[in-house]
């Protein structure tokens, strides 16, 4: 890591595994999709997130994070899509019949790749995780490093590393307490619809948000 102009390593796997655990609208997309559909879906939603996470990772060692913290307008244009995304989940969640009669029956409801996409545009339509990746990142790079674009991608690997075994934990996790909604399904009925209004404060509070 020292030739890459990398220093305070340690600390920074420590930050990134703190953030990682902080809930956030990617832990609760998570653990929703794996309560509601089982773990497949959930796994494939976690590993959506962290192709999400790698698309910010390749994004800041280009540059485009610098632009989002820049750019005024292009910072709206995107924290305004990812607001939308989020109310529209939210507005799915509270009109479509949660998870028909039981959990068990709309396990295979929902395509494998449809969960992963939706992972995926989940966190990339999120400019917040752009500007965390442009705050942290350059702290534990060396201002004169001549390799900043692979420092960049070393670092952010390893937070998709740490943040990818966190959210498969979460996945796998969630998934283990479906036996308890397929008993009782009017509390499934009922998560669904919270995990709906929730989605859609987030996405409010987003778009309300100030750079």
């Amino acid at each position: 890591m020292i030739l890459l102009g990398i220093h305070d390593y340690g600390l920074f796997v420590a930050a990134g595994v703190l953030l990682n655990l902080t809930p956030g609208q990617d832990t609760l997309y998570i653990v929703g999709s794996s309560i509601a559909y089982g773990r497949r879906i959930g796994v494939a939603s976690a590993l959506g997130i962290a192709a999400g996470c790698m698309v910010h990772t390749l994004a800041a060692a280009v540059g485009l994070s610098a632009v989002l913290a820049t750019s005024a307008t292009a910072f709206n244009v995107i924290k305004l899509a990812g607001a939308i995304y989020l109310i529209y989940l939210g507005i799915r969640a509270l009109v479509t019949p949660a998870a028909v009669a039981s959990a068990s029956e709309h396990v295979d409801s929902m395509p494998t790749g449809l969960a992963f996409r939706r992972g995926v545009v989940t966190n990339v339509l999120n400019p917040k995780v752009a500007l965390f990746f442009l705050a942290l990142l350059p702290q534990f790079i060396d201002s004169d490093s001549p390799t900043k674009v692979a420092a960049f991608l070393a670092l952010g690997l390893t937070f998709v590393a740490t943040g990818t075994a966190w959210c498969l934990f979460l996945a796998l996790s969630a998934s283990h307490v479906r036996g308890y909604f397929a008993e009782h399904p009017r509390a499934l009925s009922h998560l669904s619809r919270a995990s709906g209004a929730l989605f859609i404060f987030l996405g409010l509070r987003l778009a309300a948000s100030e750079r």
